[in-house]
């Protein structure tokens, strides 16, 4: 079900015009005022498993929690984003499979702004949508209880 660390891949379609590195999505410094604007382009083009997990989270359906996609967090774009409960939430497709190292790098800098990172294979989506919402919900009850 979640896997652990793995950077977010950007589909063959969604790498296009970006300078850096299209497998952690990693902008280069002249582009981290456009993160917005690529962060825009992303949302139009999301893939299927992406489509799928937005219709379960979004206007606030998972227990109230606000979810943003393909949001822009420093250098980065992640997929989903729960700012109350600074959990990110990634979904990887097969070619995640040979980016481990820098899946852990990018983890790595989105736990040092203080976000929790889960990912999901593609397929997880696919065939176990309700485990993978249970997995999200364990996670927003987990961030719920350290604030207190």
């Amino acid at each position: 079900m979640a896997k652990t660390p793995s950077p977010l891949l950007l589909g063959e379609e969604q790498g296009e015009g970006l300078r850096g590195c299209r497998v952690c999505a990693k902008l280069t410094p002249m582009h981290t005022r456009n993160t917005t604007n690529i962060a825009r382009k992303f949302r139009r083009r999301q893939s299927n498993s992406e489509a799928i997990f937005w219709r379960e989270v979004r206007g606030r359906l998972l227990a109230g929690y606000k979810f943003r996609r393909q949001a822009p967090i420093e250098s980065y774009i992640v997929d989903f984003v729960c700012e109350s409960a600074k959990l990110v939430i990634e979904l990887d497709g097969h070619q995640h499979a040979y980016t481990e190292d820098k899946d852990r790098t990018r983890t790595a800098a989105l736990e040092t702004y203080g976000y929790r990172v889960i990912r999901f294979w593609n397929h997880d989506v696919y065939d176990n949508l309700d485990g993978v919402i249970a997995e999200v919900l364990r996670e927003l009850e987990l961030a719920k209880n350290r604030e207190i």
